[in-house]
C-alpha cells in the first residue's frame, strides 16, 4: 500500500462512488481527508466549499475528495484553478462514473486511473503510441455487437490506455474525439463507426509524425 504523502491529485472513474470514497477514506488514514460527495449532480455550491476547505492553511498534506454521478459544466470551470494550482499541502481527488462527465480540461490537469466498474471491455493489447491499420481492422471486429453502455465503458478503456498506460499528450483533436464519441454513442450511433473515428486519430497523428 501507498503511504498517504505519495498520492498525488488524480481522478478515479468507478462504478460504486460511495464505497470508493470509503476506501480513500481508510487507506489514506491518519492524513486528513474532506469528502463533498453528492449523490446526484455536482454543482456551484459544491464546488465553491471544496474551493474555500483548499484555502485553509494546512501543516500537513490534506485530500479534498469530490464525487458525483454528474459534474456540471460551471462547477468543474470553478475548480480549475485550484486544481491546477493547489494551496500548500492540498491533493485533491475526483470520483466520477465516466470520464465523460468531466471536461477535457479538467481531465489533463490530473492523472486517471479506474476503480471497480460493472461492465467487462476487452482487454487493449496494443500502443496507441504504436497502433497499425490491421490492430484498428481487428479490434472493430470486436465491437461490432456492442451495446451502448458496453461501447461506452469500452471509450473509458481506450482513454485510460492512451493516457496512463501509454502516458501519451493528446492532441485537442483527440480529446475532441472522445468527447464526441460519448455523444455519437448518446445518439445511437454504430459502435464499430464511433470506434474508427477515434482509433484512426491515433493512426494518423503516428503516420503523419
Amino acid at each position: 500500500m501507498l503511504e498517504p504523502d505519495s498520492i498525488k491529485s488524480h481522478i478515479i472513474i468507478t462504478s460504486d462512488i460511495a464505497a470508493e470514497f470509503e476506501r480513500l477514506n481508510d487507506e489514506l488514514k491518519p492524513k486528513r481527508v474532506v469528502g463533498f460527495i453528492v449523490e446526484d449532480e455536482f454543482k456551484i455550491e459544491h464546488a465553491k466549499a471544496a474551493v474555500a476547505e483548499a484555502y485553509i492553511s494546512e501543516s500537513e498534506t490534506k485530500y479534498i475528495i469530490l464525487g458525483a454521478n454528474n459534474f456540471n459544466t460551471v462547477s468543474q470551470n470553478s475548480l480549475l484553478k485550484a486544481l491546477e494550482e493547489p494551496p500548500r499541502n492540498i491533493e485533491f481527488i475526483i470520483l466520477s462514473n465516466s470520464t465523460s462527465n468531466l471536461l477535457p480540461t479538467v481531465r489533463s490537469r490530473l492523472p486517471i486511473f479506474k476503480g471497480k466498474k460493472e461492465h467487462k471491455v476487452y482487454e487493449i493489447d496494443f500502443s496507441l503510441m504504436r497502433i497499425n491499420y490491421n490492430d484498428i481492422f481487428e479490434f472493430l471486429k470486436k465491437v461490432v455487437k456492442f451495446k451502448k453502455s458496453e461501447a461506452k465503458e469500452q471509450v473509458e478503456a481506450l482513454y485510460y490506455r492512451a493516457t496512463v498506460i501509454d502516458k501519451l499528450i493528446l492532441t485537442k483533436a483527440q480529446l475532441d474525439n472522445f468527447d464526441r464519441a460519448f455523444r455519437l454513442l448518446d445518439l445511437n450511433a454504430r459502435p464499430q463507426s464511433v470506434f474508427a473515428l477515434l482509433l484512426m486519430s491515433f493512426a494518423g497523428d503516428r503516420n503523419g509524425s
